[in-house]
């Protein structure tokens, strides 16, 4: 495909992150933003240079100049939206986490199959250039065995309880918020499904979680040891431990241009500056897999996404953590 047309479906902060990393992507082009609000779709539009905005998701999912939809809607609303654009025949890149849980997850799968349209989570840090070298370090056995990862994402937000990150009614806490970074990344490493999930953490006064601890244990003894959090400061640092050495990927490792390999003395670094913030690789993945007629990224599959939001589901149950729309 020589230009891919570009729609966004609601405005809001990430939008305009997204659609800035999309300016630094050659052949894609945003053609049509859409939002409950014609006043905010049309600043958007004018302030990224969009020829159509639209105030309804309906309209731009019915819009047939553009080709995919990039939806980033509170998470709580993603299986509606994306199902939409789907029946309509618009491909989406839908944002993390996926959804709220994982049988919502398998009706946005099923509604993308069923359809014949293309459909991908928006996990941007799975295919940042460090994270594919991380990945083929540890297929090229640098660092022999996986036995352990360790990684955490957690940060100190400010207290309001209406807000996205505190309000129970927009499913909001530290597991979906930035949990799924860590719990996406696991699965990165290990290719595998846990066998055993142990998990511990804290609901606070509004009904979330605000931060929370969990081991994943695999078939051959290995283990991820995460941890994720909205009120509390970590380290945003994931470590990978092998039988023959280790990998480092620094602080911020969601969006990390370097990465590091131990092996005894020697130290590899891998270190590449992103073509404009980062968020411009899952789109050219998209671009990729269009062009080649795929209906989902062998990066990052389908049916691993819903195994990711199963593991998010064990954890919740293990928290005692029900939203409650769920009730």
């Amino acid at each position: 495909m020589e230009e891919l047309r570009w729609g966004v479906l609601a405005p809001g902060k990430i939008a305009h992150t997204f659609v800035t990393g999309l300016q630094g992507l050659p052949g894609a082009k945003l053609a049509a933003v859409g939002s409950r609000s014609l006043d905010r779709a049309k600043e958007f539009a004018l302030q990224h240079g969009a020829p159509r905005a639209y105030g309804s998701y309906e309209d731009l999912a019915r819009d047939e100049e553009v080709d995919v939809i990039y939806v980033s809607n509170p998470h709580n609303y993603h299986k509606e939206a994306t199902i939409l654009c789907l029946e309509n025949g618009r491909a989406v890149l839908c944002e993390k986490p996926f959804a709220v849980s994982a049988a919502e997850a398998q009706q946005m799968v099923d509604a993308a199959r069923r359809n014949k349209v293309f459909l991908m989570e928006a996990m941007w840090t799975r295919f940042l250039p460090a994270w594919q070298q991380v990945r083929s370090w540890i297929d090229d056995g640098l660092i022999g065995d996986v036995r352990l990862m360790n990684a955490t994402f957690g940060f100190r937000s400010g207290w309001d309880p209406g807000s996205r990150l505190l309000n129970p009614d927009l499913a909001g806490g530290g597991l979906l918020d930035v949990g799924v970074y860590v719990t996406s990344a696991a699965y990165w490493v290990t290719r595998r499904d846990p066998v055993d999930v142990v998990s511990e953490g804290h609901i606070g006064e509004t009904g979330v979680d605000e931060q929370a601890a969990f081991i994943l244990k695999y078939d051959d003894g290995s283990l991820a040891t995460l941890a994720c959090g909205v009120r509390t400061s970590m380290q945003h640092v994931v470590l990978i431990y092998g039988t023959d050495g280790w990998i480092e990927v620094p602080h911020m490792f969601w969006n990390t241009t370097r990465a590091v390999l131990h092996r005894g003395e020697e130290e590899i670094v891998f270190a590449e500056p992103h073509i404009s913030n980062g968020y411009e690789y899952q789109a050219k993945e998209v671009a990729r897999c269009m062009s080649e007629g795929r209906l989902e990224s062998a990066i990052l599959p389908l049916d691993e996404t819903v195994r990711v939001m199963k593991t998010l589901d064990t954890i919740r149950g293990q928290l005692g953590l029900v939203y409650p729309f769920e009730e």
